[in-house]
This record gives C-alpha cells, structure tokens and sequence, in this order.
C-alpha cells in the first residue's frame, strides 16, 4: 500500500500521494514557491493510519506551486416563464496548480 494524505484547504479536502499534480483554490504564492499545508485530516505511511481530530499532530504536506488558472466558467441562469424574468450570473473560480513534494 501506498503512502497517503488527506488535506484540507479552500474548505475542500483532498486525497493526495507523493507526485500528484492537482488544482486546488487560490493561494498567494509565486510559481515555484514551497508550501506547507499542517492541515493534514489523515496520514498514512503505507502500513499505518495516523487520523487526527481534527488534525494530525505534527503532520505536514509539502507543496510546489506549479502556476495559477482559471477554472471553467460556470453559468447560473434562472428563469420564470411568462413573468418577463431571468437572470444569468457566471463565475470563473481561480485556482493554484500544485504538486506534491513530500509527506511528513
């Protein structure tokens, strides 16, 4: 079994091993930069299962930023029929591309 993680940040929680690379909510760090994330929910070694309540004492996530992007956009149309209304509203979430460096 492999060594694992679950993190949380941006209010999401990821599951994460050594080498990933994924999108998580923007950060305020430059591309290249070192980030430890000590919100670690879960840690395994790959023979153990440290779970924190409701984090893992003395855990760490190392992260490289890669870059930053912009999700997909997203449109919320409403609409009532024969009232004459609608309503359209679109996001486009901003977001830190990320890849694992190390598990602690």
């Amino acid at each position: 079994m492999e060594a694992y993680a679950v993190l949380q940040t941006g209010g999401k929680q990821y599951r994460v091993t050594p080498g990933v690379t994924f999108e998580i909510e923007r950060l305020e760090a430059e591309a290249g930069q070192d980030i430890e994330l000590k919100e670690v929910i879960a840690l395994s070694d790959g023979s153990e299962l440290k779970i924190g309540m409701p984090y893992v004492e003395g855990a760490k996530v190392v992260l490289t930023v890669v870059g930053h992007k912009r999700g997909k956009k997203l449109v919320n149309f409403k609409k009532k029929r024969r009232k004459g209304y609608s309503r359209k509203v679109g996001h486009r979430q901003e977001l830190t591309v990320v890849a694992v460096k190390s598990l602690a």
